[in-house]
Formats: structure tokens, sequence, C-alpha cells
């Protein structure tokens, strides 16, 4: 059954919640246990209240003829027996108060590391029937900001932890940087290749085995949903380009932006294989899955998995977007204006600004602002039926509350 497209995402730490250091011994002062100074945060800083927008997801998935949902294709399905669903999404993303100072406790080779982080909860719907949103994506976790480390020895690194409905859990560890101007969004390829015998990609990839279901003009029937793209294709929702590079819908949303700075953060579940290389992160993390989806251990490593979760690159690009305000005539003493900038394109998210000018404003004027944006792109990759299926998710937020515009500003 589908609903209105109406998405919140909320979650909440008590008030009154503190990490301590636990201590019960009744001779030692309660102030030998207080814990450091709560440590920072990082980029994750930017990470803060709810966040709104939209993007494009693709999934190759298998389509059991059996099964009650199966797509009853009138043509066999291509070999792999797959359907690859694509979905115009609206997504919420919201951020919870921050943990504070974290203990890990350490051993003889590392002192006490203390992290801190934010919980966060991610809805995603389908929107690709105007006027009706289907649930597809719900996903609990925290981001964690991991100081450096003396064993192993490292930089300060960052961890998203998610579970996901489905039957998976992952751990993905990696690095950030900043750098002026905007981000640089490289491209992303959703063809799947063959598994090798390990189940395990190599690197560089096997090659690539193209489906018909890629090709956005194909006739019906096309092992695909939805089918026939035509609309979108004139509408320019789902193109041959958004096909053959999901990542051009990020670039196309940031081409008449001004940005004024990009952090990037890039995460994965695989870390680096040893031996060690100097200069490349060996990180922890990792992929686990329930038994259905890992699928029947009697059969060869590459054809037993239902749909494995293998592993989970991200690249999260956090940017300082800077905006043109047109402010109307305005009286000391009015309410708040509540102004949103001109999209520069068709669908593109935009902040709305709570705007107090702090004099009378006697006719329109304009004025700069600016505002965070968060843009990503998510590769998941999924075993089964003998290949690896690249499952590609983007999206472009924004804050979903007003954004209070200082004095400054006039």
């Amino acid at each position: 059954m589908s609903n209105p497209i109406k998405i919140t995402a909320e979650i909440s730490l008590p008030e009154e919640f503190e990490f301590g250091a636990v201590d019960h011994s009744p001779t030692t002062a309660r102030a030998l246990a207080v814990l450091p100074t709560i440590p920072p945060l990082g980029p994750l800083a930017s990470f803060v209240g709810k966040w709104k927008g939209g993007g494009f997801n693709t999934i190759f998935r298998p389509d059991n003829p059996k099964s009650a949902s199966s797509m009853k294709l009138p043509i066999p399905l291509p070999p792999g027996d797959n359907l690859l669903e694509l979905n115009l999404t609206s997504e919420t993303l919201t951020f919870s108060k921050s943990l504070g100072s974290v203990p890990n406790r350490g051993s003889a080779t590392q002192a006490d590391a203390f992290l801190n982080g934010v919980p966060y909860l991610q809805v995603i719907d389908d929107v690709t029937t105007p006027g009706q949103a289907d649930g597809i994506h719900v996903e609990p976790g925290i981001w964690l900001m991991v100081p450096a480390t003396t064993a192993p020895a490292e930089g300060p690194t960052l961890v998203r932890m998610a579970s996901i409905p489905h039957g998976t859990t992952i751990e993905a560890q990696g690095t950030f940087s900043t750098a002026p101007g905007g981000p640089k969004i490289p491209v992303v390829d959703i063809t799947p290749f063959s598994t090798p015998a390990t189940g395990i990609p190599s690197v560089p990839q096997p090659g690539l085995i193209r489906f018909p279901s890629q090709t956005a003009a194909s006739p019906k029937p096309t092992a695909r949903i939805p089918q026939d793209l035509s609309a979108f294709i004139a509408a320019g929702t789902i193109t041959q380009a958004i096909l053959d590079d999901p990542n051009s819908l990020l670039r196309d949303q940031i081409s008449h932006q001004t940005i004024l700075e990009t952090t990037t953060i890039s995460v994965s579940t695989q870390p680096a294989s040893p031996p060690v290389i100097p200069g490349v992160p060996a990180f922890g993390g990792g992929v686990d899955n329930i038994a259905f989806l890992l699928g029947d251990g009697a059969q060869p490593v590459a054809a037993k998995p239902n749909a494995q979760v293998l592993q989970m690159t991200a690249t999260f690009w956090i940017e300082t977007v800077e905006y043109t305000l047109e402010v109307q005539i305005f009286n000391p003493g009015q309410p708040p204006l509540l102004l949103k900038p001109t999209p520069r394109r068709a669908g593109q998210h935009v902040p709305t600004f709570s705007v107090t000018p702090p004099k009378k404003i006697a006719s329109p004027i304009k004025i700069k602002v600016t505002a965070t944006q968060i843009q990503y792109s998510q590769t998941v990759l999924l075993n089964f039926n003998t290949l690896t299926w690249p499952h590609v998710s983007v999206a472009t937020l924004v804050p979903a509350e007003p954004i209070t515009v200082p004095a400054s500003a006039f």
C-alpha cells in the first residue's frame, strides 16, 4: 500500500545521558574517574539536526520466477536471473546530539583512546511514481571520530557503523580532507562482473558484463523496474547518462552552485590487505549478513549467496555553498522573513533561510549567505548467481529547518 509523500526521521539521546568512567571503589575519589575533555568531532561537527533531499538508487536483485513478487516477464530473463530496480528517491537524514567522550581501553602498546560520535537515522522513500511514496530503506547508525593511534600507527579516522533491516550490518572506516572549492566527483559504474572463485572481487575488477536493462531505451519487456523509461528520459530524471554514471546526477546538482569549501569523507568496509603498504591505511571494518543472504554453504562460494552483501564503499562531500537572497521591504518589528534562493535547475533542493534585517529595508536588496550541503555516493557489492552486482545510491541533502541569517550579512 502506498502513502502520500511525507517522510520523517527522528533520533535522539536522553538529555541527561553522558558517558562516564565506571568506578565503584569506595576508597577512590570520584574525581579520579572523570573522563578527559570531550574529543573533537572533526568534520562530524557538520552532522547536526535534520536534513532533506533526494537522489537516485540502482540495485540489481534476484528475481525467482516461482516467487509471488516475480516480474513474470513474457520473455526469459537474461542469464543470471536478475532484475534492475531504479528508484527516484526522497530522503531524510536526522542526527542526534554527539556522544561525548567514549572510552576505549588500551593495552600495553596503546594508550586509552577516547572517541566521539553522532548517532543518525536515515529514511529513504521511492518517489518514482508522482504522488506516491514507498519506503525502500531505513538505517540507524553511528558516525564515529577516532583519534590518532600508535598501535596501529594511524592518523585520525572516521567510522560509519550501520544496520540495514534486510539482515546486514556494516563497519566502514576511512579518512577525510578539506580543500577550497567544489568536490571532484568521480565516475561510478553499475555494470556487474564475474565473481572470482574466492567470492572476493579482484583489483582491478574482471571483465564487465552488461545487461539489456542498462540501456534506457530498451523496448518492453525488459527485466527492469520501471520497464518503460521513455517518460523519464523526456523529463531528464532517468537518462542513459545517469544509468551509465549515477554520479553525474551529483555533478549536475552542483554545476551552477558557488561552493566555497568541501570536506571529503571516504570510508570502506574493506581494509587494506597485508602486507601493509606505507602511506596506505590498514583500517578495520567489515560486513556481516544473516544466513538467508549467505545462502547454502554446501554450494560453491561463487554460486551460493541469495544476495550476499560483500563490501560497501562511500564518499560524503560536505560542501559550504554560497547563495544569493533577495530581501524584500522590511520594517523592524515584523516577523522574520522565510526566504529560499532560486533553484538553478529543476528539482534542485535548496535550504530555507530565516532573515531578520537589523534595519529598515525600504526597497529590495540582495545579500550573500552560506549553508552546508551534503552529497554522497555509495556502492554496495552484492554477490548472487555467480556475479558481483554494484548497488549504487546517490543523493544531495540540505538542512530541513530554516537557517538563521546573521546581522553581519547586511
